[in-house]
């Protein structure tokens, strides 16, 4: 995710971190080498002068940029529920830590169940940012005692594996007395709710939008594009290049936006920072249970947050 205080209006004309210029900049200039060459030939394709007024790229391009206006809509709904649902697991994670050392009685002998209870958390944070990206889990077992990260390896689901192991840990906590079946029921909830927030990223990352909707929006901006140097070239003239090329830049550029945010757990710029959140936690919940060798939190490198 890129974050950085906004440059100056002139500054922004040249910005490509986290711009979307690098993805369609192919694109955008076919468009502008085709419009150039309809310019030179005065719309004439095979000794037939192709006429075409301004009117049906009018009300063609209004209908697409209404449409592509719905397709980011979508996509944001998307990038944003995911967010919130990242969001919950934070506020989720310090309460299960908050509640295991306020309210977990100490047990007799020297017992580390709540610390190791924090440790899973840990775990299933960094289980469930490689569950949704589809990438290599080489985190959280670290975080799990030598039993329990086989266990979660050989695991279909390795964060809802995490989550029975949490749950079990409170069955403990309840069957010794160390803690009330109020605070049991609390902590209960909160773990639901973590697979709560595992079904809905899931349920992001597994439903993407239809696909016949993304390719038809697609297929019309490239016709679109295409075609219109042919509409404007007896009436801007040597301008057309210019008038193309800013065109093809905006639809282009929002078919490709609405593209990136579909899918908001991945690794490109504009997706969302789980990098970052998953350290975020790791020093809230280690600091709850009294570690004092805290990691540091992960800094924009280049404007960017993972």
């Amino acid at each position: 995710m890129i974050v950085r205080k906004r440059p100056s209006a002139f500054e922004l004309f040249f910005i490509m971190r986290g711009s979307i210029v690098p993805r369609i900049k192919w694109q955008v200039f076919c468009t502008i080498g085709v419009a150039a060459l309809v310019t030179m030939a005065h719309g004439t394709l095979f000794d037939h002068k192709v006429t075409l007024t301004p009117i049906p790229f009018s009300l063609i391009g209004l209908a697409l940029a209404i449409f592509l206006g719905f397709r980011n809509t979508a996509s944001y709904d998307r990038w944003w529920e995911g967010r919130k649902l990242w969001g919950e697991l934070v506020i989720r994670t310090r309460t299960v830590a908050r509640l295991l050392t306020t309210h977990a009685r100490p047990a007799a002998e020297d017992d580390d169940l709540p610390r190791v209870m924090a440790r899973r958390l840990i775990a299933f944070t960094y289980s469930l940012k490689h569950h949704v990206r589809g990438t290599t889990d080489d985190e959280s077992a670290s975080w799990l005692t030598g039993v329990d990260a086989k266990a979660v390896a050989s695991s279909a689901n390795p964060p809802d594996q995490i989550l029975r192991l949490l749950s079990r840990d409170v069955a403990a906590l309840a069957a010794a007395g160390r803690l009330d079946p109020m605070m049991v029921a609390q902590m209960e909830g909160d773990i639901t709710a973590l697979a709560g927030v595992q079904a809905g990223c899931e349920r992001i990352r597994h439903t993407p939008l239809p696909f016949s909707y993304a390719l038809l929006l697609h297929r019309t901006a490239y016709l679109y594009c295409f075609a219109l140097p042919f509409g404007l070239v007896d009436t801007t003239g040597f301008m057309t290049p210019f008038v193309v090329g800013l065109v093809s830049y905006t639809f282009f550029g929002l078919d490709a936006i609405g593209d990136e945010i579909e899918e908001p757990f991945g690794l490109l710029a504009n997706d969302l920072p789980l990098n970052t959140i998953c350290r975020r936690v790791e020093i809230d919940l280690l600091e709850a249970v009294g570690e004092t060798d805290l990691p540091a939190p992960l800094k924009p490198v280049d404007y960017c947050l993972m």
